[in-house]
């Protein structure tokens, strides 16, 4: 029986997805560190499904999937591995096929003064982003059936250099580059590659950014647009696709205008955080402001 592997399952876009597989009558191994959370998304799966089927009089029963609940930290090796350990177990005793994976999980921080630069934030981006995806490669991809998919969550922000996202588009930018490099050593095994680049996209990650989000779609919408992109199989997999072919467009700038467009940005924000009345940040009270986003 074929099922997908989706890590930050507990919230966001993690969360919308995992519903929407099981929607469409898949097994969901629902992956993520709070196992309250991944808990709830069970229950409202089923709740969901069950009002379906009595709302369509059906007679087959109320569950259309299922989910499996594999709760782990991504930053944690010891603990990815005997997840992947715990995956192989349950593929065995369910007879299940791993046919997709979705690494989904993440973080995003900010670094609001570049010529104080947290380092300490930079290494925390990165190691979440970057070097937790490859604690899952190591887990997950060998238990990735023949002509299954795995897919890589990067941004639309690796498209333009945003002012403040050093350490998060650095991150992504390595993500995708990651997703591709894969893709052409895996065509011996056949199994496919997909990197996502979603633009803004309604999250409690997304509702603690402090600056206007054009276009920014629910997580609803983006995990259909995933969920679509991995059923057809597209290698990339970007959406709202008006908003980032535009980016692409600005990324193709001469570097003279975009510095002139994205530094009046960054002028503009600094201009309004001087107007600021509120108190000076201490270095700890600093590094509290400049955290935006956890991993889920």
């Amino acid at each position: 029986m074929p099922c997908v592997l989706i890590t930050g399952a507990s919230s966001g876009i993690g969360y919308s997805l995992a519903k929407h597989y099981f929607d469409q009558g898949w097994q969901v191994i629902a992956c993520g560190r709070n196992s309250a959370k991944l808990a709830l998304l069970e229950e409202s799966c089923l709740a969901a499904s069950c009002a379906i089927s009595f709302d369509n009089n059906s007679s087959t029963g109320c569950v259309q999937g299922k989910i499996h609940q594999l709760s782990f930290d991504i930053t944690n090796k010891q603990q990815v591995l005997s997840a992947g350990e715990q995956l192989k177990q349950l593929i065995a005793d369910e007879n299940l096929s791993l046919t997709q994976v979705v690494l989904n999980a993440g973080s995003c921080e900010y670094i609001d003064d570049v010529s104080r630069f947290d380092s300490d934030l930079f290494a925390r981006v990165i190691n979440t982003n970057v070097v937790a995806t490859g604690f899952c490669l190591e887990a997950f991809l060998p238990l990735l059936v023949e002509d299954g998919r795995i897919a890589l969550m990067s941004s639309s922000a690796i498209y333009l250099p945003f002012p403040r996202a050093q350490a998060y588009g650095a991150s992504k930018a390595a993500v995708t580059y990651l997703a591709e490099s894969l893709r052409v050593d895996l065509q011996a095994s056949k199994r496919h590659v997909s990197v996502i680049h979603p633009g803004f996209v309604q999250t409690p990650l997304t509702d603690k950014n402090d600056f206007s989000m054009p276009m920014r779609i629910s997580s609803e919408q983006a995990a259909s647009y995933i969920y679509q992109g991995m059923k057809v199989g597209r290698n990339d997999i970007h959406f709202p696709r008006r908003f980032t072919y535009m980016l692409k467009l600005l990324g193709m700038l001469p570097t003279f205008i975009k510095l002139k467009l994205l530094g009046a940005d960054a002028n503009n924000k600094s201009s309004r955080n001087k107007q600021d009345s509120g108190p000076k940040l201490t270095s700890n009270s600093k590094s509290s402001a400049t955290k935006r986003v956890k991993q889920v």
